[in-house]
């Protein structure tokens, strides 16, 4: 239930990145053996000669691999990403079934939970012969409600247990007082990605609208509506007036726009009709904090007006879908499969569902996440791993310190606060420093929706229990076999979790121009992420205040605005362009990321001059790690979905777009007027 600053997360993508760049330490030599000569790092086998690499980057150094790559059937896009989560997934599964198959395990131990969460999911027969019975007092629930003064207090038991409704109460910090933390309103309560799918009229919109209500309808029927038909329709028709009145994703990215601080008192009249006090007291939120943050207040109030003037029939039949579609995973293979239909091939484009025991490994990972970390870490993140990131970071951090006394756009007091900031930097490497206590969460064997139910209210209680404590500094928004990394602008730390710090994104035997352009850039990514669009807005505190002076926000905006029209520019799919707007942030923190790393990999050169290797020189190696770590596929309708929601730019715009704004890149592969990577000197965006 805490709100999380996903939108900092490395890639929903593809996350490409860590380890450590500089060279691994070497034996010691003896007269008997020298030390290995150390390799490229260049997948060359993968290069597409046919196409010039001042014409297309990222089609030159994967082209081979773009045009032979045969996407697995239960994917939706694959990349070196994926190929990591794969390999962590399997890590897992060995684990988790190694505790589900353990005897005399102890009861109420975290192995016995992880293995009788695995063991009720792998029950098939189990869950088929329960059929909705586990449902069955939540679904009565729902009809025994004979007026809307009901719903409030409906809502938060809906919540508690997981179910995304019209608006969802998020725990963080207070954007404006970073010492303590605050319960967030936010929008949130539709069955399809984003609400332009349910207000853009393109052909995809309107087909996917269409399978939307067909789905519900099926759904419904199975779970035993006579008029499935008519119920779904009028679900759906509520859902549009919802996202009629949302906010859309580029609002959403604004911190300042989005933080309403309004009093309890208040809140009646931002929402007239809604009983906010029977919904605090239901969710056991009541006496524990005195304002709340509204990132939508307009949204809160159509909300209102639509709790009024649409029937009670109808808030009830939407109130039961939720419940069914957001437990369509866990019920018998006639709801999974209409779920999976819908979701993974209408949304997605996936022609076939993944095996049961990846999403059994996926329910355990998202109920007992730190619990399974602590396997994982003890078996495959070895201590020298975290020593040498650490490492690593450190050397980013100081190319950042000395960019900024450079920069010729941003004034001496703007610096000063910036070093500031930089110098408050928290990085967190490998797991947390302590780890979750499940103690408090019951498992049951065979009880699998009972499992997801409890392990959904025990993450929402030890959230809403944090209201009027100190921050926790030390908790992760991760856990350790995430592969993926963030930037949190609350706490202001950098995040890199285990799973991501292992080959293929560092290459130990490889020369330092690979590993700085692919991981070093990418870890760069992650702390410039304190100085982009967003980051930049929140001091080293973590609170949300100018720090920038006038001028310099204006030198900085104007540097932002050619980069959203630089990226809208690009259309991956016929139809759909990259929204330069909503991808801003992720857009500055590759520009400003594999800006630093090349700087940071000319430091470590110290003034010497890289071996060619491979035919390519020390900076083409370091761009070709940039190109060849976003190498991907995406289905078209992943591709259209990830261009709706997703704040990052496609693989194949970030392998292409970063690099035409570097002036190193000119250099290493004499890009010129004429050639398709070229862009005039005055157009291109150097921020760091």
């Amino acid at each position: 239930m805490s709100r999380t600053n996903n939108r900092y997360l490395l890639t929903a993508v593809g996350v490409m990145f860590l380890a450590a760049c500089s060279k691994p330490a070497e034996p010691p030599k003896t007269e008997a053996a020298a030390a290995p000569a150390l390799v490229s790092g260049v997948e060359t086998e993968y290069t597409d000669d046919a196409t010039r690499a001042q014409d297309d980057f990222y089609r030159h150094q994967n082209g081979k691999w773009l045009d032979t790559f045969e996407m697995p059937a239960d994917k939706a896009r694959y990349g070196s990403f994926t190929k990591l989560s794969d390999d962590s997934e399997a890590h897992l599964r060995e684990l988790i079934e190694a505790a589900a198959k353990a005897d005399g395990k102890t009861d109420g131990s975290e192995a016995q939970k992880i293995g009788d969460l695995y063991n009720s999911f792998m029950d098939e027969a189990k869950i088929e012969e329960l059929g909705l019975e586990p449902l069955a007092d939540k679904l009565a629930a729902i009809d025994a409600i004979k007026d809307k003064k009901e719903i409030p207090a409906l809502m938060a038991q809906l919540t508690e247990i997981g179910v995304g409704l019209p608006f969802v109460p998020g725990v963080h910090q207070d954007n404006k007082d970073s010492t303590k933390y605050v319960v967030d309103l936010f929008q949130a309560g539709l069955g399809l990605p984003d609400r332009d799918y349910y207000l853009k009229d393109t052909d995809k919109y309107k087909a996917t609208r269409a399978g939307y209500v067909s789905y519900a309808e099926k759904v419904l029927g199975l779970a035993g509506d006579k008029a499935a038909a008519k119920t779904a329709k009028d679900i759906f028709g509520l859902e549009t007036e919802l996202a009629k009145v949302q906010w859309d994703k580029v609002s959403n990215r604004d911190p300042v726009k989005t933080y309403n601080k309004v009093e309890l008192d208040k809140l009646a009249a931002l929402a007239p009709g809604y009983d906010f006090k029977s919904y605090f007291e239901a969710g056991d939120i009541a006496g524990k904090i005195d304002y709340v943050i509204v990132s939508q207040p307009t949204y809160l109030t159509g909300f209102a007006k639509l709790l009024t003037k649409t029937p009670l029939p109808v808030w009830k039949a939407y109130f039961k879908w939720r419940l069914l579609n957001e437990y369509a995973p866990y019920l018998p293979k006639a709801y999974v499969d209409e779920n999976f239909a819908f979701f993974g091939t209408t949304i997605r484009g996936i022609p076939e569902i993944r095996p049961r025991w990846k999403r059994g490994v996926e329910v355990v990972e998202a109920s007992l996440g730190e619990g399974v970390g602590k396997l994982y870490v003890e078996k495959y993140f070895p201590p020298e791993n975290k020593a040498r990131m650490e490492a690593l970071v450190g050397n980013l951090l100081e190319a950042y310190k000395q960019s900024v006394d450079t920069l010729d756009w941003m004034s001496p007091e703007t610096k000063k606060q910036a070093l500031e900031k930089l110098a408050k930097f928290s990085p967190k490497i490998g797991y947390p420093k302590n780890w979750r206590d499940y103690s408090a969460l019951t498992v049951t064997a065979g009880d699998l929706i009972g499992n997801v139910a409890r392990a959904n209210t025990f993450e929402y209680k030890r959230n809403i229990d944090k209201l009027g404590k100190p921050i926790d500094r030390d908790e992760w928004g991760m856990t350790p076999q995430t592969v993926n990394a963030y930037y949190n602008p609350e706490l202001n730390e950098i995040v890199f979790p285990a799973a991501i710090l292992q080959p293929p994104f560092f290459n130990v035997a490889a020369d330092d121009a690979v590993n700085y352009g692919g991981i070093g850039a990418v870890i760069g990514h992650e702390i410039s992420h304190g100085f982009d669009d967003q980051g930049s807005q929140y001091d080293g505190d973590g609170n949300l205040r100018q720090w920038f002076t006038e001028d310099d926000l204006k030198n900085f905006k104007a540097k932002t605005k050619a980069l959203v029209e630089q990226y809208a520019a690009y259309e991956p799919v016929p139809g759909y362009h990259v929204n330069g707007e909503l991808t801003l942030g992720e857009n500055v923190a590759d520009q400003s990321g594999i800006a630093i790393a090349y700087k940071a990999y000319k430091l470590a050169l110290g003034g010497k001059e890289a071996p060619v290797i491979d035919g390519l020189t020390g900076d083409q190696r370091f761009y070709a790690g940039w190109a060849q770590v976003w190498r991907g596929k995406s289905r078209e309708s992943e591709a259209i979905r990830l261009l709706t929601v997703d704040p990052h730019s496609p693989q194949s715009v970030r392998g292409n777009a970063t690099l035409v704004n570097q002036e190193g890149f000119y250099k290493a592969f004499d890009v010129k007027e004429g050639d398709k990577m070229y862009l005039p000197p005055e157009k291109r965006v150097t921020i760091w």
